[in-house]
C-alpha cells in the first residue's frame, strides 16, 4: 500500500532553531519518513492554500505564525495538534492563573483545538491543563518526548561517566527558566555549582552529563522538560519544582538505562499513534 503524504506545520524546524520542541519534531518527521510517508515540512508563515488543499493529513506543531484563514481551512482536514506549550492562551502561560485555569476571555484558538482529531500533550500535567482550559476529551498524554537514536546512545555513554560532585545550572536569559533563583538556591545551601552556556544539543549533553545534580527551578509550567529527563537518563539527580511535567509521570523514579529504555519505546509508540489517527 502506498503511504500518504503528511503536511507538517511548525513555526520553526530544528535546522532553524535547535529548541526542544523542534528536536522532538525532527525525530518524528524522520521516523515517519523511514516508515514510507512523504513528509512536507512547511514553516507556519509560509503555508498556502495549495499546501492544505493537497494534503489530507496534517500535523500542526507550534503555529503562532499560522494565518487565521489557514486555521479555518485546516479544520476541514484530518489534523493533529502536537502541542509544545499552551497556544490556546493569549499569554501562553497557565501559571498566571489559579489552579492553571484561565478566564474565558483569555482563551484563543478554541475551535482550532476542538476540531483536531487529537491534541498531543507531553505529560499528564500538560494534558490536564489543556483539558481544564478547553473542556475537551481529545487530549492524549504522550508521557514523554522523542530523541534520535544517536542522542539516546550519547545519553547511554554519559550515563556511565563518573560524576563531578557539583550542581549544573542551565544559563538562560529567559525569565521563566529562572536561572537566578537556581543560583540563589545553591548559594543558600552552600552547594558548588557551575553555569552551563547554551551550546549545540550533543555538546550540551556531554557537558551536563559530567555533573552529579541538575538544579532547574522553572517559574511556569513545563510541558515535560527535556533537560530534566535528559539529566535523569544520564543518571543525575535533579532538584526541581512541581512545575515540571516529567515529575508527575510514573516513570520519573527511573534513572539511567532504565529511563532510556522508556524513551526509546516512545520512538515506536508516538509514530504508531500518529498512524492510527490518520488511518
Amino acid at each position: 500500500m502506498i503511504k500518504k503524504t503528511i503536511l507538517f506545520i511548525a513555526d520553526f524546524f530544528a535546522d532553524q532553531v535547535p529548541g526542544g520542541g523542534e528536536l522532538n519534531n525532527e525525530v518524528l518527521i524522520k521516523i515517519l519518513f523511514d516508515r514510507g510517508y512523504t513528509i512536507r515540512s512547511v514553516n507556519s508563515h509560509q503555508v498556502n492554500h495549495l499546501d492544505i488543499l493537497y494534503n489530507d493529513n496534517i500535523i500542526v506543531a507550534n503555529f503562532v505564525k499560522l494565518s487565521e484563514e489557514n486555521k479555518i481551512e485546516i479544520q476541514n482536514k484530518n489534523y493533529i495538534i502536537y502541542e509544545h506549550d499552551h497556544k490556546y492562551l493569549k499569554s501562553r502561560d497557565p501559571g498566571l492563573y489559579t489552579n492553571y485555569k484561565a478566564p474565558k476571555d483569555q482563551i484563543i484558538n478554541k475551535e482550532f483545538y476542538q476540531n483536531a482529531k487529537a491534541i498531543f500533550g507531553q505529560s499528564n500535567f500538560h494534558a490536564e491543563i489543556i483539558k481544564k482550559n478547553l473542556n475537551i476529551d481529545s487530549v492524549v498524554n504522550l508521557s514523554g518526548n522523542l530523541w534520535s537514536e544517536e542522542h539516546l546512545q550519547l545519553l547511554e555513554e554519559m550515563n556511565a561517566v563518573e560524576k563531578i560532585d557539583k550542581c549544573a545550572i542551565m544559563k538562560s536569559n529567559i525569565p521563566h527558566k529562572n536561572t537566578r533563583e537556581a543560583i540563589q538556591y545553591c548559594q543558600a545551601l552552600g552547594l558548588d555549582y557551575e553555569l552551563l552556556e547554551p551550546t549545540p544539543p550533543s555538546d550540551f549533553l556531554r557537558k551536563l552529563g559530567k555533573y552529579k545534580t541538575l538544579v532547574f527551578l522553572p517559574k511556569t509550567p513545563e510541558t515535560l522538560s527535556r533537560i530534566v529527563v535528559e539529566a535523569r537518563m544520564m543518571d543525575m539527580s535533579t532538584k526541581t519544582t512541581q512545575n515540571v511535567g516529567a515529575i508527575h509521570e510514573d516513570w520519573f523514579e527511573k534513572k539511567g538505562s532504565e529511563l532510556i529504555g522508556v524513551m526509546r519505546e516512545k520512538r515506536n509508540a508516538i509514530p504508531n499513534l500518529v498512524e492510527e489517527i490518520f488511518k
